[in-house]
């Protein structure tokens, strides 16, 4: 149970009327009281605990050094493709994902607004009237003693409350700093689903050039069914062989099926980060993606470039609320000061002698609330804002740990990737070689038709492969892109809007 002093110096309250006004507590009392409260009061004390975390990466770069270079504006643009263009358009502008971030923003910004509103004056009108049996010894006018009358009055309120200690202030700032942080998640909801649909984009043209190995696969099996026809009909081959060439045509169309099975979940992945039903999906066709218009990376990742993801800012908007609340818990500690005032008119006996102007009332005055008994509450509210920084610091340094992790992942996956994609490159030409030469003796009787069909799957699994690496190698640089916080600008109109309200 709290309880807390109210001192209130006493101001009189005059009426025109025949209404009596009673006297206020003499100075000496008002100065007892006061000096016992401030006495009191002086027993709650904030506790003496500090935060216990440190933000990571302060005077340090965690490994990444050089000059930063982020990446250009609209870096998806760089494929050329007006279909992927359309689509991140309408993703940006329809994504539920995206559209719930930005209602969290708007309210967000609203709980902005008040905690600014509180710093101000508050003023209100009310009219109140109430019918009381009078006692005989009350101090009014003789002819209501003893009987019932109504007692009304019409009054405007002002209230202000003094910041003498920086609470509003501190709840202001802290009230914007989470605003922030809702605004820079916002734009990590805009990266990610940027991320998400961009590789899921590279994945459809993927799945299309995976189905057209298929085909190429099935058309060449075909082939060499017809090739194995003839040799049978010339006594050649037998019909084992037939059936064996028969039997590899039916497998390509397994793998083509699956194949197309892939570009239709991908088309509906598209749909839904477009923010989009079921009738979308007959407008997205085969991607048209510049296969040499490589993204360009940064030439460096220092720790300053890391620092412009949306999460790194958004943790550190956190860390900077958290302390506002610690100071606005700290502030509670100490005398709460209002400055009130009303003024109007106070009536009795008939209800209609409030409209009647009878007496007039006024008064204006300081309010003090000092915190005397709480059982505690103020010190757990303070300790708990402390263990918020903590949180705030540790999530911040996780952010910045996870973030430096997938950049490095990232750029070992590239690095290998390249490699790995040159030395497919190699193995497809020789296994294509090797099929072509064992065609040719096939043909001549020179070989079998197992030599055959053993080449045939190194050609079309390295083919395979090259597709496979080609799409993932184009997806590492588009996940290495978003992880240094893609086009992210953090001095952005939205951000810069809420941090500096």
């Amino acid at each position: 149970m709290a309880c807390l002093t109210r001192i209130v110096p006493h101001i009189p309250v005059y009426h025109d009327g025949p209404l009596i006004w009673s006297r206020g507590a003499t100075l000496v009392h008002r100065t007892v009281v006061l000096f016992a409260a401030l006495l009191l009061g002086a027993c709650i004390t904030p506790p003496r605990i500090s935060p216990a975390d440190k933000p990571v990466g302060q005077g340090g770069d965690l490994g990444l050094v050089a000059a930063p270079q982020p990446p250009r504006h609209r870096w998806w643009r760089a494929y050329q493709d007006p279909q992927l263009n359309r689509l991140v358009g309408e993703a940006l502008a329809g994504n539920p994902t995206l559209a719930e971030a930005l209602a969290r923003l708007r309210r967000a910004q609203a709980v902005s607004d008040a905690a600014w509103a509180r710093q101000w004056p508050s003023i209100s009108y009310g009219v109140s009237a109430q019918r009381e049996r009078i006692s005989g010894k009350a101090a009014i006018p003789p002819q209501y003693q003893g009987a019932s009358a109504w007692l009304s009055d019409e009054l405007v309120n002002f209230s202000w409350a003094l910041d003498f200690w920086g609470r509003q202030a501190s709840l202001l700032r802290q009230a914007r700093r989470g605003a922030t942080a809702v605004a820079l998640d916002g734009a990590a909801a805009r990266l990610a689903i940027l991320d998400s649909l961009v590789r899921t984009y590279i994945d459809l043209e993927r799945s299309y050039d995976l189905a057209d190995v298929a085909r190429r696969e099935e058309r060449q099996r075909q082939q060499i069914l017809e090739i194995t026809r003839r040799r049978v009909a010339a006594g050649l081959d037998t019909r084992v062989e037939l059936k064996q060439a028969a039997g590899a045509v039916p497998q390509t169309r397994v793998e083509l099926s699956a194949d197309q099975a892939a570009i239709d979940r991908d088309v509906h992945l598209l749909a839904a980060l477009a923010g989009r039903g079921a009738g979308e999906y007959g407008l997205i066709h085969r991607p048209a993606l510049h296969e040499h218009a490589a993204l360009a990376l940064p030439a460096a990742l220092p720790m300053d470039l890391l620092a412009r993801r949306p999460d790194v800012l958004a943790a550190r908007s956190r860390i900077s609320a958290a302390r506002a609340g610690q100071a606005a818990a700290k502030a509670e500690f100490y005398p709460n000061i209002n400055l009130l005032a009303f003024g109007g008119t106070v009536a009795a006996g008939r209800f209609a002698n409030l409209f009647q102007g009878r007496a007039a009332s006024y008064g204006v005055g300081p309010a003090l609330d000092l915190p005397l008994f709480d059982a505690g509450r103020l010190k757990a509210n303070y300790r708990a804002n402390v263990a918020n920084i903590d949180v705030a610091v540790t999530t911040y340094n996780q952010t910045v740990l996870t973030a430096v992790q997938q950049t490095a992942d990232q750029l070992s996956d590239i690095k290998s990737l390249d490699v790995s994609v040159t030395e497919e490159k190699r193995s497809f030409d020789d296994a294509h070689s090797a099929f072509k030469l064992a065609v040719e003796r096939y043909k001549a009787g020179l070989t079998t038709y197992l030599t055959v069909l053993a080449t045939e799957t190194q050609v079309f699994d390295a083919e395979r492969q090259e597709v496979n690496l080609e799409s993932e190698r184009a997806s590492a640089r588009v996940n290495l892109l978003t992880d240094v916080g893609g086009d992210f600008d953090p001095g952005s109109p939205a951000v810069a809007r809420n941090a500096n309200r």
